[in-house]
């Protein structure tokens, strides 16, 4: 399957943005659905993880009541609106696909396939 990402940009500080990843190739219902994010000089981090349906989410504490995952299968694609940013969000936002559709997945060698990333950057 390929990944798509799309929805990064500059925003200020208490913004928001909405990050979409659009999947081809595959029945993207086949999948669990990850978002993750790498800072500068840092490692990639698990944000939020979402089942095959939407019935289940999970979420990175420091993200948890700013962001949310959800997913439209009849358009192949999973979101990330990110509320109330902080400078401390800047990263290079990737979306993944797990192929265990039931799992909440929070470690990046759980997923398969991954996208090639959008930059998020918040000013403060």
């Amino acid at each position: 399957v390929q990944l798509v990402e799309s929805g990064g940009g500059l925003v200020q500080s208490g913004g928001s943005l909405r990050l979409s990843c659009a999947a081809s190739g595959r029945t993207f219902s086949s999948f669990a659905m990850g978002w993750f994010r790498q800072a500068p000089g840092k490692e990639r981090e698990f944000v939020a993880a979402i089942t095959w349906n939407g019935g289940s989410t999970t979420y990175k504490d420091s993200v948890k009541g700013r962001f949310t995952i959800s997913r439209d299968n009849a358009k192949n694609t999973v979101y990330l609106q990110m509320n109330s940013l902080k400078p401390e969000d800047t990263a290079v936002y990737y979306c993944a696909a797990d192929t265990y559709t039931l799992r909440l997945a929070i470690h990046g060698r759980e997923y398969e396939y991954w996208g090639q990333g959008t930059q998020v950057t918040v000013s403060s």
